[in-house]
């Protein structure tokens, strides 16, 4: 491994004594040598959400968090790898809102931290009452555009970027992988923050079809996703249906994400649940209110939400009839095709989930 000089501020700001909890995700050597490594051939890459995340997720690993928020984000998988109790994970994302829950159970031991939280449902209490209780250290802070970069550069081959990203706040200063240095191409005073490539150790990538070979393609926004596959060590792809290779040839509509960085395909219709699926399903806006308002003050609360929704389900399917079953696939699938204009006579109100009023309803 590379000897590598980080901020000295920002590791006094967050009091991180030992730098190499932090090499494994600008290490580019072993990247390389881990992607140099990987199979070209085209094989069959299927198996089950339980093999791939036994196989793939090793404790300690970086973990990359997809889609956006909850939008085509593979939850299910997290879930599944907090079944399994993985230990000491990192999470990383762009945004980062899935550690969360899995701090509670000591699956996330490390974040590099860009947002957390479920914007209009609430605020992450539960985060920063875990931070508190130092079940959770911070390595990095981070601004999107940010880790965007650094997962770009990666993807490009780059050892980095020089941004002028994160220069007007105070991120800079609790962040050990970024430096302000002079722009080398201007004479006169430009401060730029160079942003190294980011190598995460495994990433889950949830989309709307993939065939055997790990050909997976995206419709709807793809955020960091494309740069992800490419930067990442270990590559899950999920997908809400398998289809043949020339539906992934002839389908011109989306992004495809090619089968070489794929090491393991899972069939997983219902992936991105508690999220939504762009052309599939709308998220339960209840369940999110649930967490964030029920759950999220305090750890007992907590416990009782992820043993009922995590640890008593065991895969989407059984996560989908707690929802509601069919009725609530036949109203989800109404109000995605609504969200995108698809359909217009749809009513979007609903029973707001409140601690003094919880109607059980998800639908």
């Amino acid at each position: 491994m590379a000897d590598f000089d980080f901020n000295k501020e920002a590791l006094g700001n967050l009091k991180l004594e030992d730098t190499g909890i932090l090499e494994r995700l600008i290490d580019f050597e072993e990247a390389r040598k881990v992607h140099l490594a990987k199979e070209r051939a085209k094989k069959d890459k299927r198996m089950s959400l339980k093999e791939a995340v036994a196989e793939f997720v090793q404790d300690g690993d970086v973990v990359l968090d997809t889609g956006f928020g909850y939008v085509r984000t593979c939850i299910q998988s997290h879930f599944e790898i907090m079944r399994q109790g993985k230990k000491n994970l990192q999470m990383i994302g762009a945004p980062n809102t899935n550690q969360s829950y899995m701090i509670n159970v000591g699956c996330v031991r490390y974040s590099h931290n860009s947002y957390t939280g479920a914007e209009m449902r609430g605020t992450d209490r539960n985060y920063i009452r875990q931070f508190k209780k130092g079940k959770v250290t911070i390595l990095s802070e981070w601004s999107h555009g940010g880790v965007a970069q650094g997962l770009k550069a990666a993807q490009l081959g780059s050892p980095g970027v020089l941004s002028k990203q994160m220069l007007g706040s105070d991120i800079v200063k609790y962040n050990p992988y970024i430096k302000v240095i002079q722009n080398p191409m201007r004479a006169d005073p430009d401060p730029v923050a160079f942003i190294p490539a980011l190598y995460p150790d495994i990433v889950f990538i949830h989309a709307q079809a993939a065939d055997k070979f790990g050909n997976a393609y995206i419709y709807g926004p793809t955020v960091n996703d494309l740069a992800g596959a490419a930067a990442s060590k270990k590559v899950v792809i999920t997908a809400e249906e398998i289809v043949p290779e020339m539906d992934m040839r002839y389908n011109k509509k989306g992004n495809i994400i090619p089968f070489f960085y794929a090491d393991a395909v899972v069939e997983l219709p219902f992936g991105a649940l508690p999220g939504s699926m762009p052309g599939y399903y709308y998220w339960p806006r209840q369940w999110w209110e649930k967490l964030m308002r029920f759950a999220g003050p305090s750890d007992e609360n907590m416990k009782q939400f992820i043993d009922e929704w995590i640890f008593g389900t065991k895969d989407p399917i059984e996560f989908v009839e707690k929802l509601g079953g069919a009725k609530w696939i036949i109203e989800a699938r109404r109000q995605t095709k609504a969200a995108e204009g698809d359909n217009e006579d749809i009513d979007f109100t609903y029973q707001e989930y409140r601690v003094d009023n919880d109607s059980g309803i998800f639908y």
